[in-house]
């Protein structure tokens, strides 16, 4: 995806509803392709460097990025990051929107495993290609 008004705003229709709230920041092919399909769109001006990753409404989306790129790097530097970027962030993904139940994740995982029949590899991979 290209960050041009028309590639943002066909992503708005499909991933996002319409009464979703949207903080951005004032990229203005973001401000034009987001604010004509989101209702509650704002943007978020924080300047650049050091300030924007202090301002306070950025703060946590900067210690989340933080988090991700050390967890990736540290993780996986010996593999073949190009290769397999979506599955590594698709993990992180996974834990991410479970973290406030970290008791039943391991269980979770588990039964999501068994209950999944075995695919092929290439069936595996078409997903990669919409990601």
């Amino acid at each position: 995806m290209r960050f041009i008004k028309g590639d943002i705003q066909t992503w708005a229709n499909r991933r996002l509803a319409a009464d979703a709230l949207v903080y951005s920041d004032a990229l203005p092919s973001m401000k034009a392709g987001l604010a004509l399909e989101i209702t509650n769109y704002h943007t978020i001006r924080c300047g650049g460097g050091r300030a924007s990753a202090l301002h306070p409404q950025c703060r946590a989306v900067n210690t989340m990025l933080g988090n991700l790129k050390t967890a990736i790097s540290g993780t996986y530097h010996a593999f073949d990051f190009a290769k397999y970027a979506p599955r590594y962030l698709a993990e992180v993904a996974y834990r991410f929107n479970r973290r406030f139940d970290l008791k039943t994740i391991l269980r979770r995982l588990i039964t999501a495993s068994v209950q999944t029949r075995p695919s092929p590899l290439p069936y595996i991979r078409m997903a990669e290609g919409y990601c």
